[in-house]
């Protein structure tokens, strides 16, 4: 339009005194008079009223205006309202140009009146400059989908939910948690009326869960949204509960035989709750759930996966014969490994950060040794598969990996034959490691395990070759031959008299033989051979034994306690040597010639590498030298036509143990070389998977790993646990020790197992022990399930999530989480309902008494400026008030005092409230306490605080505190506000569009907001909150189409050289394609203008915000003086 046709209105709002208190607005509207273009200008008293804007309308037909500005308030509200005024005038709604007067002007200049009239003539004629070049746009039509999800299914969401679902609209209800009800189905009495939570709330719950319109998505969460206003696209994570809700009839038989008890967040920590658990009886739907974290870290550290919690969970049950029977699921060793294990799980076990790690493996030898002392071993808790298999399979070596292959194929149904050299099956385990340790009665037993369940043993049977087991039948080999050599130090002197290598020294006493030895002993090495062998000398008769090891204490591969044992048997270490020389006279051992080491760079291994030191020589004086420095392959003629690694090894995949002849395997030491018996056992199950599958015919790879999924986040309740270290284990006495090769470990009684088991964090919540599946007569449980992702096309959503509640115990405030008896007012809450854990009846936790004198805190983590949270929590105070009239009703004797700076009764009915807590005797000492302590025989507490009123001090022994905290947004609403697109204010809560005029809306059309989420509110508000958002969501669907702003971006193909940073940088997803398929989607985009902006070649421009269009108005503004019009 060419300069000749425009003709511009300016009006001016005087806003009553708002404006024209400090603006001259009289001035201001011929100051724009005056301007190019402009036909018509004039100051209103109130342009938003229908009077100012009839008046506008009146202008632009008679003076034939096509631009319109008007300066008034905020166009965060007023701009829609003179754009369809202009609009209905017969001018295009976007040739309309707004100054904000109100906050850019008058409210910053209030004290300097002339200041302000200029600055508001030059915002005006900013305006008019922009004016000129602003273009028609039309609003385009999107279709609106007539259905509706809400997020979140606490009061606000029901009666969001309710509402739109009673208007005829579909609605999706989302929540987390397996019911719905949010906070207020956890409550007792809500105020002021002091009503029955439940008794409103439980019908209401009812009438979601029968609604015809209502789909109740419990247990699910918002994974991402797409779309726009009228066409969201939502994917849905339900979450698997492990249960078939579609065949769950709540009857709680799962419940009742779960051993796993973790603390309930239903009752905010003060009691358990099984991991098969339902919220709470009226819970909607009316069905269980099993709370399943991921694997627990000790199961998956442990190479043969045994179900370390699990078991551990059953024994703390006394539970013995069902803890046993889990472990031997994966292993027949739980007494053999129970005394010999080198427990990796231990090392990580959550516990050991708090305190010390669960005693695992003395936890299994417990229930193995109780076994054959109550009864014997039950071999027919063992169940193999009774289908039988024909093809046979041949096990060479009964050591831990031959024998735990044939354990886990004979399950399976194969006939397995296991071939042993040696006199007495159990290699290194029969062999290698002293009785003292490893009682022979414990490991024949076991091994009678895998004979009973029909493993055929050969001892005393020497295998030659492959040939000679596939020519009787054999459709598959496990070879399992060890590494039974030690290897050799290649120093001076070590083949001299009185030079043993510890395997073969072991094996020569563990096999009844005469080994003679000197009275000085020096043992090489640093691992569990090295230990067992200077122990074994100690017993033999040697008066000193030293062990000399070539890195320190930290580094040393043996097993902990076997070290510190071996010090208590006054057995010297000596740490950072190694020999260099075995000193020899007369053939015959006379010393050991050592070098000082210091430690270097990490090796393979991980463990620093020792280096000697120059010129640190020293010599010992020994008679006897035993080399423990590690273990070898012998040669045999079995391996032949198999191929060996560079270090005399079977070479094997890594994955299947398959070695280059198709359907022989090879595990344990023969493979690995010198390794602990549970990694043994963890190749033999691995080998005994390969071989059936090979025997199947299946593929041995793909899909074979048994999926452990880790846990993201080990959730530990620091209020409820105690420290508690792992107990001492009973041992023979010194005296007998030394002399003789009775086991030294005494094992745990009864008690102290139980006491041990009840350690366990429960890490992974639901152990899989798979109880409930025994349980369940409607088959309804399955271990398997995965989360389901759900896809929702909807037109509107709400957003309801609630929020949390302060938790002093990031602070310590108070004594929480110190002090027994101090208490949060949520927990006392389920205190006093009758459903709670005390039937109603407020107990100090500490002693499950009544307490005579009760003190409320008030405004804990509320108006506090530390944590960033210095606003009014709204409901602390009725809620405190509440509750003690509700203690006072029950105990009228028992004296309430509550501390606070200032008590605040919100709406009608709770000053009343206030009124009847102070007529019962309720004590208010206005401020907060200084500080609290605890007298540690009675565990009561002596709350120290001033009366501000008299300035008296005060120091007031009570039984309970009760500490008011403060209500928080979630921990994921920053998440989900970027999922969503949506914006959060200050402290962290979703913003509304406009706190008065909006106060449902968000700033991205078509989500509105209910409830909490927006900030602290009483459950009366946070009602009302639903049902407008509802009403919301309902105005925006009924018409079936949304008008979209025609302001977005606009790219220009032909300079767009797609660098995409447009994209990258776009907060709504709006920007899509390449090249000259890119484009802006106009119903995402919002106009913020950060594209245009960013982009390095100027090929994004915005509608109605163009750069020839705001040009302009940034010329104006430099070069556009305000003067005061007289």
């Amino acid at each position: 339009m060419s300069d000749t046709d425009l003709r511009i209105g300016v009006f001016v709002c005087n806003c009553g005194l708002n404006i024209a208190g400090t603006v001259d607005c009289e001035a201001v509207a011929k100051y724009a008079a005056a301007l190019p273009d402009v036909t018509h200008s004039v100051d209103l008293l109130f342009a938003c009223s229908d009077d100012g804007q009839e008046n506008i309308k009146a202008a632009i037909k008679e003076h034939g205006l096509n631009r319109v500005v008007v300066a008034s308030c905020t166009p965060r509200t007023h701009e829609p309202v003179f754009r369809s005024c202009v609009e209905e005038a017969g001018l295009n709604r976007y040739l309309y140009d707004q100054v904000n007067l109100r906050e850019h002007v008058s409210w910053v200049h209030m004290d300097d009146h002339d200041l302000a009239t200029m600055k508001a003539q030059e915002l005006v004629a900013m305006a008019v400059e922009r004016t000129r070049y602003l273009e028609p746009l039309e609003r385009k039509a999107v279709d609106v989908i007539q259905s509706a999800a809400v997020i979140g299914a606490g009061v606000a969401g029901i009666s969001a939910a309710l509402d739109l679902a009673n208007a005829g609209f579909e609605t999706h209800l989302i929540e987390s948690r397996p019911t719905i009800g949010g906070q207020m189905a956890l409550l007792d009495k809500v105020f002021p009326q002091n009503d029955c939570a439940i008794c409103i709330l439980g019908p209401i719950m009812s009438k979601v869960g029968q609604h015809p319109k209502i789909n109740l998505m419990t247990y699910s969460e918002l994974d991402d949204v797409e779309g726009y206003v009228g066409n969201f696209r939502l994917k849905i994570r339900k979450k698997s509960p492990f249960i078939d809700w579609e065949k769950c009839n709540g009857c709680g038989d799962c419940e009742g035989v779960c051993p796993v008890s973790v603390t309930s967040k239903y009752e905010f920590g003060i009691d358990t709750r099984r991991a098969a658990y339902r919220p709470f009886p009226q819970a909607v739907p009316n069905k269980y759930t099993i709370d399943k974290r991921g694997t627990s870290p000790c199961r998956i550290a442990c190479p043969a996966h045994v179900n370390v919690q699990a078991f551990i969970t059953l024994l703390k049950e006394e539970r013995f014969d069902e803890a046993l029977e889990i472990y031997r699921k994966n292993s027949p060793f739980a007494g053999t490994l129970g005394r010999v294990c080198t427990n990796p799980c231990q090392v990580d076990c959550e516990r050991g950060k708090y305190d010390e790690a669960l005693s695992i493996k003395n936890l299994h030898r417990f229930l193995a040794d109780y076994e054959r002392e109550n009864g014997g071993i039950n071999v027919e808790a063992i169940e193999p598969d009774k289908k039988k298999k024909k093809k046979s399979v041949a096990i060479v070596g009964a050591g831990p990996s031959g024998l735990a292959c044939a354990y886990d194929l004979v399950k399976e149904g194969y006939p397995v034959t296991v071939f042993e050299a040696r006199r007495e099956a159990g290699g290194l385990l029969r062999w290698g490691i002293p009785e003292y340790r490893l009682p022979r009665d414990v490991l024949r037993d076991e091994v009678d395990i895998v004979k009973q369940l029909g493993v055929t043993l050969q001892t005393g049977t020497k295998i030659e070759s492959i040939k000679e087991l596939k020519d009787q039948g054999f459709k598959a080999v496990f070879l399992a031959t060890g590494a039974p050599a030690s290897r050799k130090m290649n120093v001076q002197g070590e083949n001299a008299k009185g030079v043993h290598h510890a395997l073969n020294f072991l094996d020569r006493v563990n096999s009844g033989k005469t080994v003679t030895i000197g009275k000085n002993v020096a043992v090489i090495g640093g691992g569990n051979a090295a230990i067992d062998a200077a122990r074994t000398a100690k017993r033999l008769g040697a008066s000193r034994v030293t062990i000399v090891y070539r890195r320190s204490r930290e580094e040393m591969p043996a097993i902990a306690s076997e070290v510190d044992e071996t010090e208590h048997e006054r057995t010297k270490i000596e740490f950072l040597a190694t020999p260099v020389e075995i000193l020899v006279s007369d053939k015959a051992v006379s010393g050991i010639k050592c070098v000082r080491m210091r430690l270097g760079d990490p090796d393979d291994s991980g463990r620093r590498r020792p280096v000697p030191i120059p010129d640190s020589e020293f010599k010992m004086k020994v008679d006897t030298v035993i080399i423990a420095i590690g273990q070898e392959v012998t040669p045999d003629s079995l391996m032949e036509g198999l191929e060996p690694t560079m270090w005399g090894t079977l070479e094997v995949d890594p994955v299947t143990l398959q070695t280059n002849v198709k359907g022989v395997f090879g595990g344990g030491d023969v493979v690995s070389g010198g390794a602990s018996a549970i990694e043994a056992v963890a190749t033999g199950k691995e080998a005994a998977k390969s071989i059936h599958r090979y025997l199947m015919g299946e593929n041995l790879v793909e899909g074979r790993e048994e999926i452990l999924i880790p846990i993201e986040d080990i959730e530990v309740d620091e209020v409820s646990m105690k420290i508690r270290y792992a107990p001492a284990m009973r041992t023979l006495s010194m005296a007998r020790r030394t002399s003789t090769f009775d086991e030294v470990e005494l094992g745990f009684n009864k008690a102290t197992a139980i006491a041990e088991a009840d350690r366990c964090l429960s890490c992974g919540v639901c152990c899989e022990c798979e109880k409930c599946v025994e349980a369940c007569k409607l088959d309804a449980i399955d271990h398997s399930l995965q989360d389901e992702i759900v896809e929702l096309n909807v037109g509107t959503i709400i957003v309801a999530t609630g929020f949390k509640v302060h938790d002093p115990l990031e602070t310590r405030e108070f004594g929480f989480g110190t002090f027994e008896n101090v208490i949060t007012n949520a927990q006392l809450e389920r205190l006093t309902n009758a459903a709670g854990p005390t039937q109603g009846k407020p107990k100090r936790p500490s002693d499950h008494t009544i307490p005579k004198r009760v003190a409320f805190v008030q405004c804990v983590g509320s108006r506090d400026r530390r944590f960033n949270q210095d606003y009014c929590c709204y409901i602390g105070c009725e809620n405190s008030l509440k509750q003690a009239i509700q203690i006072k009703e029950k105990y009228p004797e028992t004296e309430i005092i509550i501390y606070a700076m200032d008590v605040r009764t919100h709406g009608l009915g709770y000053e009343a409230l206030y009124r009847r807590a102070r007529e019962m005797g309720v004590i208010v000492v206005k401020g907060r306490p200084s500080e609290i302590e605890e007298d540690p025989e009675t565990k009561s507490l002596i709350v120290m605080a001033e009366d501000l009123y008299t300035g008296v001090r005060l120091e007031t022994t009570t039984d309970l505190v009760v500490l008011a905290t403060a209500l928080l947004p979630n921990d994921d609403i920053g998440e989900l506000a970027r999922k969503l697109k949506v914006s959060t204010g200050e402290y962290g809560y979703l913003m509304e569009a406009h706190p008065k005029l909006r106060p449902v809306d968000s700033f991205q059309d078509g989500v509105f907001l209910a409830g909490a989420v927006l900030g602290p509110m009483d459950i009366p508000k946070a009602v009302a909150y639903g049902k407008g958002a509802a009403a919301g969501a309902q105005a925006l669907m009924a018409p079936g189409v949304f008008y979209v702003e025609p302001i977005y971006a606009e790219i220009d193909t032909e300079l767009c050289f797609d660098c995409d940073l447009c994209a990258d940088l776009c907060p709504y997803g709006a920007i899509s394609g390449t090249g000259e398929e890119r484009r802006v989607m106009f119903e995402l985009c919002q106009g913020c203008g950060t594209c245009a902006a960013a982009c390095p070649k100027n090929a994004i421009d915005m509608r109605h915000y163009r750069r020839q269009q705001i040009l302009p108005q940034v010329i104006a503004a430099a070069s556009v003086k305000g003067e005061l019009v007289q």
